[in-house]
């Protein structure tokens, strides 16, 4: 069996970055940063198959992905963590392949994600919802109202990365399971209107939580 290898987002970016990497990699799996180390990549310009094969060469066959996500539900609140089984990305063309092996039913491998709930639920302080599902937009603006009230009648979270992330992830044989953080509501979920100043303390205060829930879940998932 390989390795298990945890896949960072915008959660891990800025100051608290580093703090999470090495919580991490304390851990013993391998760690990768999906927008990058050096620089910020932005969403729809991430390569998500350089990505991947470089943790396919480092032997791993198990992804945990963390994903910040937009709740399109007021019950799932700022600080929920969700682990979905589905998603919607209509728009999406991404494969690794140039042949008719393209023609696959993709989807998060099943045994995997129910080894990341039970080591959940058996982790102190990680209520992880089991189910949703994610909408996948192209970013890197948000949404308009409009187009939430649309997803929403299909879907539960919203993001920018992990559908493509979990196709190509297939292909290459890679297990893959996520965890998704709710950062913010949608852009017209709520009250209040969507605020990047606000998304940001949010992010920086989920981060500080993760980072121990993290460390729990993946102790439950040695061996």
């Amino acid at each position: 069996m390989g390795s298990i290898a945890v896949v960072l987002g915008s959660n891990a970016t800025g100051p608290h970055a580093e703090k999470m990497r090495d919580s991490v990699a304390r851990q013993g799996v391998e760690v990768l940063e999906r927008h990058g180390r050096a620089a910020y990549v932005p969403p729809h310009r991430i390569d998500h198959e350089a990505n991947l094969r470089s943790l396919h060469e480092r032997g791993c066959d198990r992804v945990l992905a963390i994903c910040s996500v937009g709740s399109l539900r007021e019950e799932i609140a700022v600080g929920s963590l969700v682990c979905p089984d589905d998603f919607i990305a209509l728009h999406l063309g991404i494969t690794t392949f140039d042949d008719a092996r393209g023609h696959i039913a993709p989807g998060f491998d099943r045994a995997w994600r129910e080894r990341v709930l039970a080591a959940a639920a058996a982790a102190d302080g990680a209520r992880v919802g089991d189910g949703g599902v994610y909408w996948q937009t192209i970013g890197p603006r948000f949404e308009t109202p409009a187009e939430i009230r649309m997803m929403a009648s299909h879907a539960d979270l919203v993001g920018m990365t992990m559908a493509s992330e979990c196709v190509v992830a297939g292909e290459l044989g890679l297990a893959y399971a996520a965890i998704c953080v709710v950062d913010n509501l949608a852009n017209g979920i709520g009250a209040a209107p969507i605020s990047v100043e606000e998304l940001e303390r949010h992010r920086a205060a989920n981060a500080a939580r993760l980072d121990g829930v993290l460390g729990a879940i993946l102790s439950g998932l040695a061996g």
